[in-house]
């Protein structure tokens, strides 16, 4: 099959997603009103809360979720055959993916930008909130976990990374400087910066930097928990910065540069026409993981990933200019990691082999096709690049900087989220010393990431990508079906059809809990001692919680209820005295309201 006819499809299939789908639920669904007042103008304090152009936060809120999950997912699950990943990857960008992404920053905007554990607490219940926290707790402690490996194993690869990424942190802080002092627009200085990255790259390709002797001087096991310890002291002090300073700089290079991986790909296609030669679905060995429920959870971020619902509605909902940008933003993000998995497909099935045979090899078993993941990306990227006359090593440090820079911006993004839900926690058991001291909450947040990075073991390429990426990709994808909960229980509360919700929830929250109970059974037999109570208590807390929530979408369904008042920003007036985008908060909301923002 040649790789630039599936592209082609799937790009084609994408945007009419957006066309159509996306006009479909922002006017039947969400609802979106362009005279609300967002909580980045009603709140704006210049650190957290921002009112952001919608090009530009569509750059920050792209490159926070689209880090190094929607590269290995894929490049993971053709393990399976390229036919199945690919679906998955298209239906539920489309129809799972967007739904939430967009759900979740539409969502929080209507309730003060909280994020979506504690906004719960007004949807479904206060019981849920507790809940669902402590859900988010666990999956961003894997998300940090199990990106910090990504990175140190790609930073011990390919040392030639290491220059650029290092000063891409400094690049970024004085771009930010220059943007917030000078109020200039983002694009100039911003493009600025990749180009000065890229000569870093070929800079670093000569003068690759190692720390194998510092690592054995300092008494490591292996070079990459010292880059482990360093990645979360540096996201540590990231997430106390404001996030014009740093984090918004970063996604702006961050964002140019995904773009260009991607043109690197499928112009990379088109140029050496390159053909797939993974098969459409693969007959897998005996005692390999089972598609169902597997392929949807290895899949997270790329066809629909919990992580969104806390990024949309913990830092994108607090720099939202105005609200009918949601639908770009969030929708079009989705539109754009999808876009990203298929490049990861593409550059594994037609990049990194070129023949049936030598894919088998590398495929040969499952612990083959996740300890590879990376590496497989790598040089399928680098394979394209060469069709651009690029040179191969030198094309596998480009690659290499840009997994690295999606996951650490990823990290950056949630290990802020999980300092916010360490204060949260804090605060609901009356630990108010430790919700209001960003230090202790910091170091909280990166205290149990940390431990699970430097577990023994945890670099080995059957438990970072086989056993601790499905236990991610198991509680990412449960988040996700208890955030669109959340959502389609707020939108039949506003009188609006939820079905566009509720099908991708049922789904998700089938297979994760399938997946879970499958897992458990594993890390029983195996003795797997610290993963099996992790597993069991993500177990306990999602079974209660999808209680909470089917009691709480048979309240808001239910004949006698009413449309109920939406906490949020208060409006501002117009000239007339009236209330600006005021959220309805009786039965009008199915009729006056609603017809006012159609």
């Amino acid at each position: 099959m040649p790789a630039v006819v599936v592209v082609a499809v799937v790009m084609v299939m994408f945007a009419l997603g957006y066309r159509y789908y996306s006009r479909y639920l922002a006017d039947r669904v969400y609802g979106l009103d362009p005279t609300y007042v967002t909580p980045a103008h009603q709140f704006n304090d210049g650190v957290d809360f921002v009112p952001t152009n919608r090009h530009v936060l569509f750059g920050h809120h792209f490159t926070s979720v689209a880090g190094a999950a929607p590269i290995v997912g894929p490049a993971i699950a053709v393990f399976w055959g390229w036919g199945p990943a690919l679906a998955w990857v298209v239906l539920g960008t489309i129809f799972a993916a967007g739904v939430h992404d967009f759900g979740a920053l539409a969502v929080s905007v209507r309730h003060r930008a909280r994020n979506i554990g504690t906004l719960t607490a007004d949807v479904i219940s206060k019981r849920a909130r507790a809940l669902f926290l402590l859900i988010i707790f666990f999956l961003l402690t894997l998300v940090n976990a199990v990106f910090a490996v990504v990175i140190g194993n790609l930073l011990v690869a390919y040392p030639g990374a290491v220059i650029p990424i290092l000063v891409e942190i400094p690049l970024a802080i004085a771009i930010g400087q220059y943007i917030y002092r000078t109020r200039r627009p983002a694009l100039v200085p911003s493009i600025a910066g990749v180009i000065i990255l890229y000569v870093l790259i070929w800079v670093g390709n000569i003068w690759p930097i190692e720390i194998t002797g510092l690592a054995d001087q300092l008494g490591f096991a292996q070079p990459r928990d010292l880059w482990v310890i360093i990645l979360f002291v540096y996201t540590f002090v990231a997430s106390r910065l404001p996030v014009w300073l740093l984090l918004q700089p970063r996604d702006y290079i961050n964002s140019h540069q995904l773009f260009i991986a991607l043109a690197v790909i499928f112009v990379g296609v088109l140029v050496g026409l390159d053909r797939i030669v993974a098969p459409l679905v693969n007959d897998v060995p005996a005692g390999s993981p089972s598609i169902f429920p597997f392929l949807f959870i290895t899949i997270a971020c790329g066809a629909i990933s919990g992580f969104h619902s806390l990024v949309a509605s913990g830092t994108t909902a607090k720099q939202l200019d105005r609200e009918p940008d949601a639908r770009y933003v969030g929708y079009a993000g989705a539109i754009g990691e999808g876009s990203l998995a298929l490049g990861s497909i593409i550059a594994v099935t037609a990049g990194v082999a070129a023949s049936r045979a030598e894919w088998d090899n590398l495929y040969a078993t499952h612990a083959a096709a996740s300890g590879g993941a990376t590496r497989n990306f790598v040089n399928g990227i680098a394979s394209f690049a060469a069709n651009l006359g690029v040179e191969f090593q030198l094309a596998t440090v480009f690659a290499a900087v840009v997994v690295i820079s999606f996951a650490a911006t990823t990290m950056d993004t949630g290990v802020r989220l999980q300092r916010y839900i360490v204060q949260e926690i804090a605060e609901l058991v009356g630990w108010r010393r430790v919700a209001r001291n960003l230090t202790v909450a910091g170091l909280l947040a990166i205290a149990a990431p940390l431990a699970l990075a430097l577990l023994p073991g945890g670099g080995d390429a059957g438990y970072t990508f086989g056993v601790l990426w499905r236990l991610f990709g198991t509680t990412n994808q449960l988040t996700a079906g208890l955030a669109l909960a959340v959502i389609a229980v707020w939108v039949l509360r506003r009188r609006r059809n939820p079905v566009a919700v509720v099908v991708p929830l049922v789904f998700l929250l089938a297979m994760t809990t399938w997946a879970l109970i499958v897992q458990l059974r594993e890390f029983v037999r195996a003795d797997e001692w610290v993963l099996a109570p992790l597993d069991a208590i993500i177990f306990v807390l999602a079974v209660w919680l999808i209680v909470e929530a089917v009691l709480a979408l048979r309240r808001a369904g239910g004949p006698a209820a009413e449309a109920e008042a939406i906490p949020g920003p208060r409006p501002a007036l117009d000239p007339t005295g009236t209330e600006r985008g005021a959220e309805p908060t009786d039965s009008t909301a199915a009729s006056t309201g609603d017809s006012q923002r159609r």
